[in-house]
């Protein structure tokens, strides 16, 4: 018996043995799939948070008749449905050569995109309003000196001969506004992406008006003279994902009640409100803030 358990003993122990030993050989290996960075495509031009972009253009305006109020030391008058007209630059070097670029009328933005299809956009829409000088308007208040109240006949005066006015925003009506603009894209091909947008502004206007009343030396300097809004949209053109050819359409309310009618700075001032129509075009530059594989 006592063999027997030896025996028994023995051959248990060869067999753990053995299979402790397999075990030991036996290979164990972990296959690891290689890491692979998420690809982050570029985003569609003028559509995402953080894209930025930047315009510059040239416009034509348009005005709606303007009941002008002057105010001043022997005067108080309004001229009624004054007629206006914008002042565009003759075609030429001047709308290439940066160191004449305020003399044409012109239009800069710059775009940031504070959520998708969503931009904040800084704007300065230098536009030029002219008085049309060839024009007989209705007229109401008082003039103490006669040489400019007798020219006032039957409740109209003459405008025609610039004795008794000249009244511009030449240098210009400048609307320094901002917008928020919702940007949509309509097509989308290789090089080649064409995005609507649509929004509204609200801003400043820092005219510097040339105004000649009642043969007092011209008044000439710019001056924060009021406020403006607007409602706006656009077409733009994107070439290989960042040049952009924007084309734009504006209409808005002016409302100046502080301008300038002479230097000095003498109490004198005029006030007028009116409505504006601006349709612009021009070239400009759009790209990403972060890094796209």
């Amino acid at each position: 018996m006592k063999k027997l358990l030896v025996a028994g003993l023995m051959v248990s122990g060869f067999a753990f043995g053995q299979v402790k030993k397999d075990t030991l050989d036996k290979e164990y290996k972990l296959e690891v799939a290689p890491y692979k960075a998420e690809k982050k495509e570029k985003p569609l031009p003028l559509s995402k948070k953080g894209q930025v972009f930047v315009f510059y253009g040239w416009n034509r305006g348009a005005f709606s008749n303007s009941d002008i109020h002057f105010t001043g030391n022997g005067y108080d008058f309004q001229l009624n449905n004054v007629q206006a007209r914008d002042k565009p630059t003759k075609f030429g070097i001047v709308y290439i050569d940066p160191s004449w670029f305020t003399v044409t009328q012109y239009n800069f933005r710059l775009g940031y995109f504070i959520k998708d299809n969503l931009a904040i956009v800084l704007g300065i829409d230098h536009m030029k309003y002219v008085m049309k000088q060839d024009q007989t308007v209705d007229f109401s208040g008082t003039i103490s000196d006669p040489k400019y109240a007798g020219m006032v006949q039957n409740g109209q005066v003459n405008l025609a001969d610039s004795q008794f006015l000249t009244f511009e925003h030449t240098d210009g009506l400048n609307y320094e506004n901002l917008g928020i603009e919702k940007y949509k894209n309509l097509i989308h091909k290789k090089n080649i992406d064409l995005v609507w947008s649509y929004g509204a502004g609200i801003g400043v206007m820092f005219p510097k008006s040339n105004i000649k009343l009642f043969g007092n030396e011209r008044s000439d300097r710019f001056h924060v003279a009021g406020m403006g809004t607007d409602l706006r949209t656009s077409l733009n053109m994107v070439f290989w994902k960042n040049w952009m050819i924007r084309a734009e359409a504006k209409a808005g309310y002016i409302n100046m009640w502080d301008i300038k009618t002479t230097l000095n700075n003498k109490p004198d001032k005029a006030r007028q409100d009116f409505v504006f129509g601006q349709v612009l075009a021009g070239v400009g530059y759009t790209f990403n803030t972060k890094k796209y594989n």
